[in-house]
């Protein structure tokens, strides 16, 4: 059974199918590790698939109908998996949508994964994406900020605004530690699932949490930094720039603890 499915709207993709979309850049996504055939956070996967959706494209599809695509990849794939849910409209980009074209949900599978290891250290680059809260494809600058980084001797990104706010990382949400307290970034950044799933544990372990501004200057006073997307809830950051950061094992332990108490769920 291969690792690597590609299905459009529940069903294997052809190559006719998907030529157009190689060339197209206005859809948006979600991306989640699935283990045992289950998915932790569904829910907010759905609700990130919906309300993007509604900006995009003035509609979504029904959360049973997503589900229904969602199931018939993982039924061709292994148990565990990396899937990615892409929602696009087949009237393509730079035209106007007629409004009885409904959005459809191409969906790839891949070998699971579970991100690097770290410590981390992320060079900080003045940058803002554009609307920050959808998970939109076509985002060049990422990568490439990605890159110029690694060329300077880090190993990733950690994003400023133009107000010297700390938001998120090139493909990360941020969060940080002083000792008792998670700390959330408050910036324009895309609300992570795993920052999510991760967030309403900690409420149900009853570990305090707060948003705040964070910017290279507050870095010292606190006690600890991760990056987390949907492939951990937790790798360590040593160093933002040239501020360094202290070793927080019991945080990051704290925050695979938080992700691992929420229940794996069938789409």
């Amino acid at each position: 059974m291969s690792s690597f499915v590609v299905h459009r709207n529940g069903r294997a993709a052809t190559a006719e199918e998907l030529a157009p979309l190689a060339f197209a850049g206005y859809a948006h996504f979600t991306a989640m590790q699935v283990r045992g055939g289950r998915v932790r956070g569904i829910d907010l996967h759905l609700e990130r698939l919906r309300r993007a959706s509604v900006e995009l494209f003035g509609q979504a599809l029904p959360d049973n109908r997503v589900r229904t695509h969602l199931r018939a990849a993982l039924e061709a794939g292994p148990d565990d998996m990396s899937l990615l849910a892409t929602v696009y409209s087949s009237a393509g980009e730079f035209t106007l949508a007629r409004p009885d074209v409904e959005p459809e949900v191409l969906v790839r599978t891949g070998p699971a994964a579970s991100g690097p290891q770290g410590p981390l250290a992320l060079a900080a680059v003045e940058h803002e994406r554009f609307f920050p809260a959808v998970k939109h494809v076509g985002e060049p600058a990422k990568t490439y900020l990605l890159r110029r980084a690694a060329g300077e001797g880090f190993d990733d990104v950690a994003f400023v605004d133009g107000r010297g706010r700390l938001s998120e990382g090139s493909i990360w949400n941020l969060a940080f530690w002083d000792g008792t307290t998670v700390v959330w970034p408050e910036a324009g950044m895309l609300s992570g699932t795993t920052m999510g799933i991760v967030r309403r544990q900690l409420d149900h372990l009853g570990v305090p949490q707060r948003v705040q501004t964070v910017t290279l200057a507050d870095l010292p006073a606190l006690a600890g930094a991760v990056v987390m997307n949907s492939w951990t809830p937790g790798v360590a950051v040593h160093r933002i720039g040239a501020v360094p950061l202290p070793d927080a094992p019991s945080f990051v332990e704290l925050l695979h603890r938080a992700y691992q108490a929420e229940p794996l769920i069938s789409p």
